[in-house]
């Protein structure tokens, strides 16, 4: 039987709520030059981007990709780049992992290159997750969402900050979160296993919970998801669609992480009784069927790290990739041989069958990794930006016949 929300939330500790706090490395000199876009200049609204002139950089040469693609560097230098969400006027706002901050990427001459990488918030705890709403951004750390009001005319000048809610677990393990407003205008957050497989008496952990921008009404809304770091929803259906990431110490292809589909709130996706679909779990699957759960839409590869994916919905890709799914492939890190460090794209065709193949290739050359691709988000040009935490890069995509 499903527990009540009074109830799961009675088993999280209430920490106390500090409103208003701030941190920004950039306070400490007011002297710093700022080159960005004025607060007037954001608000003259959206303009064309440039497509990219002259010869890729020797690093991006590497990267292989189908025909009239091209890859370049948006920005270097974005410390542990996770999580992405784009502002009205175009700032790319970044969180972070392994650093204790949020940046704002900010292209003023719409070149199609970042101009400036602003610290706009620091002293965080895991900041992975980043989502904007009406001019807010909103900022999920491990045990809580905090929002930057306005944040386009403050991320310079050391914002301040509200707590929309702070009832999730403290843990580290998997307790990194990627948050997006979905169609219903309510923020989903992710809450991973705190473990690679057990089965908690807790019932937040390994599910996806939603919750009102104001942070009320906290619900679970799909359950038996080991660990999603990213997730977007059908531009004509409006259904959610998640990566899941795979249980480790079972060998190097089982189980395959998961590309699935939630109809419905209350879905179960197997963990920790099944996995992939099809593999039952040698201590938890016992007396069970993965009959009872939903199965993935899209087997992904064993322990690729499947993190962020975007529906493609711009006008600059061919129309093949319309509506298609692009898949950030961050990379194993305890297989044998390693796989993923890729872009990857789900295609559906006329009978509903997924396909799923390399689009991106070449963060891996042989068995050492130079990069590893997390997110990826769309421009208003059609163009695509993929953010890298390991070569502390965010990249452009640009298509021309």
């Amino acid at each position: 039987m499903k527990k009540p929300l009074s109830f799961i939330l009675s088993v999280f500790a209430v920490a106390t709520i500090s409103v208003g706090c701030s941190s920004n490395e950039n306070a400490e000199n007011e002297e710093i030059t700022k080159t960005g876009p004025t607060e007037t200049q954001q608000a003259l609204g959206k303009s064309e981007i440039g497509m990219p002139t002259g010869p890729i950089d020797p690093d991006l040469e590497r990267i292989t990709l189908p025909e009239g693609f091209r890859i370049d560097y948006y920005a270097k230098g974005v410390d542990n780049a996770r999580s992405m969400a784009l502002s009205e006027s175009g700032i790319i706002f970044v969180g972070t992992r392994e650093q204790d901050r949020v940046y704002a990427v900010v292209d003023e001459d719409k070149d199609g290159k970042a101009d400036e990488v602003v610290v706009v918030a620091s002293g965080l705890t895991m900041p992975n997750g980043v989502a904007i709403r009406n001019g807010a951004l909103y900022v999920a750390e491990v045990n809580r969402v905090i929002r930057f009001d306005s944040i386009e005319q403050t991320f310079r000048n050391n914002p301040t900050y509200e707590v929309v809610n702070d009832q999730f677990p403290s843990d580290a393990h998997h307790g990194w979160k990627f948050v997006a407003f979905g169609p219903d205008d309510k923020l989903y957050v992710p809450v991973g296993a705190p473990c690679n497989i057990c089965k908690s008496e807790n019932p937040i952990y390994a599910t996806i919970t939603r919750m009102d921008p104001d942070g009320s009404n906290l619900e679970i809304y799909a359950e038996g998801v080991r660990n999603s770091v990213g997730f977007d929803w059908h531009p004509e259906t409006n259904d959610l669609y998640f990566t899941d990431n795979g249980r480790d110490l079972m060998g190097d292809n089982v189980p395959a992480d998961e590309l699935n589909r939630v109809t419905e709130k209350g879905q179960h996706f197997g963990y920790p009784y099944c996995h992939a679909g099809d593999v039952l779990d040698p201590e938890f699957g016992k007396n069970r069927n993965c009959s009872e759960f939903v199965a993935p839409v899209q087997k992904l590869h064993p322990h690729g790290g499947s993190l962020g994916m975007k529906f493609y919905t711009g006008n600059m890709f061919p129309e093949e990739y319309r509506n298609q799914i692009f898949i950030a492939e961050h990379g194993s890190w305890n297989r044998s041989e390693k796989i993923g460090y890729s872009l990857a794209t789900v295609t559906t065709d006329a009978n509903g069958q997924t396909t799923h193949k390399p689009f991106a290739e070449g963060w891996l050359q042989g068995q050492e990794d130079w990069g590893r691709p997390v997110d990826v988000v769309s421009m208003s040009d059609g163009s695509m930006l993929v953010s890298d935490d390991k070569n502390d890069a965010i990249y452009r995509i640009t298509y021309s016949k």
